[in-house]
């Protein structure tokens, strides 16, 4: 599907899902937009790394359980070719296993296989244009997992005690130092709906903002942060408490 004069700006995308109904029907749903279009399609990780390394696409939709080469994978080996690449996992289930996989192999966006077909146009958006973007259920289990790891961290400590040499028990110590430039309210404000999957422009509805502040201030937590993208901020925010 071209564009004509906006074809600049199209958003070029490399569909892998190993079902073909589902695979026609992800295809009909990005191609009613004007500025998203389908390049390529492969049917198995494999065949995936090949097409992409070919088409050179702007995003890669991957679903995470393929024939022969699963999508983590595929896009684990995509990112070592290319770490630019820009890749959405869909999948059709919340595993914590397979979302904290993807993510370590690269991936910048998860996404859930019943997502609402605007949501899913602001997923590949959103990755199109250097965000993470992480379904809501599962950057609250991202989050949940954290906070139960702190949990156990901190009744281990609580169990063992204080160390022979007289250092004081861990809980008694913050996990991470203090951040040099504390985070204002509102960048706080930003940050919990940061790390809830919310794009730029969701940041900027919710909190009555221009898209342009709300960009400002997603750069301005990053760099108080010294974290590289969105999810090392959301893992950062729950690891110090500040959400």
């Amino acid at each position: 599907m071209e564009n004509g004069e906006g074809k600049t700006n199209e958003i070029r995308v490399v569909l892998v899902e190993d079902h073909l109904l589902t695979r026609i029907g992800l295809r009909t749903v990005l191609e009613r937009t004007s500025d998203i279009r389908v390049i390529g399609e492969a049917e198995n990780g494999a065949a995936a790394v090949q097409l992409v390394k070919e088409l050179r696409p702007d995003v890669v939709l991957m679903d995470v359980g393929l024939p022969f080469v699963d999508g983590i994978e595929a896009a684990r080996q995509i990112c070592t070719e290319n770490p630019a690449q820009r890749i959405i996992m869909l999948t059709s289930h919340d595993s914590e296993q397979d979302i904290f996989a993807s993510l370590a192999a690269g991936a910048g966006g998860y996404c859930l296989k019943d997502v609402a077909p605007d949501r899913l146009y602001t997923a590949v958006r959103s990755i199109h244009g250097g965000d993470v973007w992480l379904d809501s259920a599962v950057a609250h289990k991202v989050l949940a997992h954290y906070a139960a790891e702190k949990g156990i961290k901190q009744r281990k400590t609580v169990e063992s005690g204080p160390k022979e040499n007289g250092t004081a028990p861990a809980e008694d110590m913050p996990d991470m130092p203090d951040l040099p430039d504390p985070l204002s309210n509102r960048e706080l404000e930003v940050l919990k709906l940061l790390v809830e999957g919310c794009s730029n422009q969701q940041i900027a509805n919710q909190l009555v903002i221009s898209l342009a502040t709300a960009k400002t201030h997603v750069r301005n937590i990053l760099n108080k942060m010294s974290v590289d993208d969105r999810t090392q901020a959301a893992v950062q925010a729950m690891r110090r408490g500040l959400v």
